[in-house]
């Protein structure tokens, strides 16, 4: 993986492929690279590095070509390094291809093709794929890919060009998600939206096994079975504007500072007071079986999996059913009991993290009903769950999510609301749980004015290579994503841990030189966390807390403090994970880091 951009049109193919690399440099990678179908050549350019270089390259080389493919790397098999940058090449450099995923079985191909001859001249997986094709053509490269491909097992969202069929582009996918758009007299291919959305908003997604054939006029697509497919257009309401950072030094900055709006559009038209509930439309056809759910399971990776740890809470506490909470990873190869009446609810911003679709998978076919919470409108997650929720986010584009986490939370607080709602909880303690509700966008709001005493903390805390996160109840999660997020961005070690396991283990790195953060907001178990605090502080300790407005216990106890509105347990994990999120961001300037591509990590997740 990462990054694939495709264009056949009338005009110069570079700047387009260029523009849409760029757009997906969001996404995290390590090397670029694009070949241009000129005067009856494959001319190919490819770098270590940035797009910005792979640009200076091309620029000096005047490539001219109105079809192409283009690639950003994020190394699986092989280095980091121009050699095992895409595109790859046949023998004959006949045939050019750029490629997402891997291929589980390239050992097996590579040493049956080198034994008819191939040589290869990068290590990786995806320039099998190139020689199996040179292999198996028979004249034409539609049909081609459909046998080659066959001898393929493992994942690829694919874009192919040959100087043997110059007027054509390609593309085929299974397991890796990859887009058409339809132009004017001109054609795309991508594996984001964000690569084409300057250029259209028309978009045919494939689905797995289907491989497509495109010209400047013309789009057919064939399934595995080697049958025409009728594609559906649909139309993008996502605009350019959305995607650009409007002034903030960095997307992430910027969406921070969108959770006011974002949440307020996750809520939009999903509540009613008077019956003291949510409406979530999506759902409608699954409310019989929600009903009746004896146990709920939420599996998600990553962040995605720390919202699903937070609707553990809301969903037993609201609506009195069991929940367990599963890494995707995990769930897929365990042999999972799924039994009649539980239901499996997969949580992914992109809607095609592997796993997670894994899981999805592992569910169906174990017979389970599997419903989804995701971002992205059209993804692979939406099109294959039987039911879901879109929280309506909008585009995130900074690699580390925020403003999906929040909304990711509102909606499985949502969720818990309806079913508790469904059962046995009161008219009037819904009508409780709506008016906090409300009350996010705003609340998240008065936190965000405040992101400059945020900034100062960071100034005290850039200096430190470790930091401990602790939280109870609701707030244990919140830690933990308070933690991956300093990870993510400042390559600081943190780690988040309920705050009573402190003294089971922990407690032992507690000196002087060693930062914890704790949210410490008022709820039921606040003397607790008190007790916790008292503990750091008599081993020296700096203590950094979340606090609530006008708690001065704590705050006496803490070196620096951060204060947040007072809210109703439930919603405070969406409020005090803001502070977090900015912590983590001014940490991670100060250091020098790069906020919305750190190293090593991807957008979306898209492999194993």
């Amino acid at each position: 993986m990462c990054g694939i951009v495709g264009y056949i049109g009338n005009k110069s193919a570079v700047p387009i492929l260029i523009d849409g690399l760029k757009r997906l440099e969001y996404r995290g990678y390590d090397s670029a690279g694009l070949a241009i179908l000129e005067n009856g050549s494959i001319m190919i350019e490819k770098t270590k590095g940035k797009v910005q270089e792979l640009q200076e390259l091309v620029e000096e080389s005047s490539f001219s070509g109105t079809a192409g493919i283009a690639h950003t790397r994020w190394a699986t098999h092989g280095e980091p390094n121009r050699k095992n940058a895409h595109p790859h090449l046949d023998c004959n450099s006949d045939i050019a291809i750029v490629h997402n995923g891997i291929i589980e079985n390239y050992v097996a191909l590579k040493k049956y093709l080198e034994d008819k001859g191939h040589v290869f001249k990068s290590d990786t997986d995806t320039e099998v794929i190139a020689h199996l094709i040179e292999d198996d053509y028979n004249g034409s490269l539609f049909e081609t890919l459909a046998i080659s491909l066959a001898k393929v097992e493992g994942t690829y969202g694919l874009a192919v060009i040959s100087k043997k069929e110059p007027d054509k582009i390609f593309a085929a996918r299974k397991g890796s998600p990859l887009i058409i758009g339809k132009g004017k007299k001109a054609n795309y291919i991508a594996s984001d939206v964000a690569a084409i959305l300057r250029y259209t908003n028309e978009i045919i997604y494939l689905e797995d096994g289907e491989v497509a054939e495109l010209t400047c006029e013309d789009i057919s697509v064939k399934s595995e079975d080697n049958i025409h497919v009728r594609k559906k257009i649909q139309q993008i309401s996502w605009s350019l504007a959305m995607i650009e950072k409007d002034g903030f030094e960095h997307f992430m900055l910027k969406e921070i500072h969108e959770q006011k709006t974002s949440l307020l559009n996750t809520l939009r038209g999903r509540l009613n007071y008077e019956e003291g509930t949510a409406r979530l439309d999506g759902l409608i056809k699954y409310i019989e079986y929600l009903k009746k759910a004896q146990r709920i399971i939420l599996t998600a990776c990553g962040t995605s999996w720390h919202s699903a740890l937070i609707g553990e809470y809301l969903i037993e506490e609201l609506a009195g059913i069991p929940v367990e909470v599963e890494y995707a990873s995990e769930f897929r190869y365990r042999s999972p009991i799924i039994n009649q009446d539980d239901i499996v609810f997969v949580i992914s911003q992109s809607g095609e993290t592997a796993d997670t679709l894994g899981a999805l998978h592992e569910t169906k076919r174990k017979g389970g009903i599997v419903l989804g919470i995701c971002n992205v409108v059209g993804s692979t997650i939406a099109r294959e769950n039987n039911a879901g929720v879109y929280i309506h986010a909008g585009p995130e584009i900074g690699v580390a999510s925020t403003k999906a986490f929040t909304s990711q939370v509102l909606v499985l607080t949502m969720i818990a609301l309806m079913l508790g709602r469904m059962r046995n909880l009161p008219l009037e303690r819904g009508r409780e749980v709506v008016k906090a509700l409300r009350e996010i966008p705003d609340l998240v709001g008065e936190v965000l004015k405040k992101d400059e005493e945020i900034k100062k903390i960071a100034d005290l805390l850039a200096g430190h290579n470790n930091a401990l996160y602790l939280g109870r109840g609701y707030n244990f999660p919140v830690a933990l994503e308070g933690a991956l997020k300093l990870k993510e961005i400042s390559y600081v070690h943190a780690e988040g841990y309920p705050a009573a396991e402190m003294k089971h283990g922990p407690i032992a790195l507690i000196d002087t030189k060693m930062p914890v953060i704790v949210i410490a907001t008022k709820d039921a178990i606040y003397e607790k966390i008190m007790s916790n605090i008292a503990e750091i502080k008599a081993r020296q300790g700096i203590i950094v807390s979340i606090i609530t407005r006008g708690d001065t216990k704590i705050k006496e106890l803490s070196d620096n403090y951060f204060e947040v509105p007072s809210t109703p347990n439930f919603i405070s994990p969406i409020i005090n994970t803001i502070p977090l999120q900015l912590l983590a961001y001014y940490v991670a300037v100060k250091r020098g880091c790069h906020v919305d591509q750190p190293r090593n990590l991807a957008k979306s997740v898209t492999v194993e």
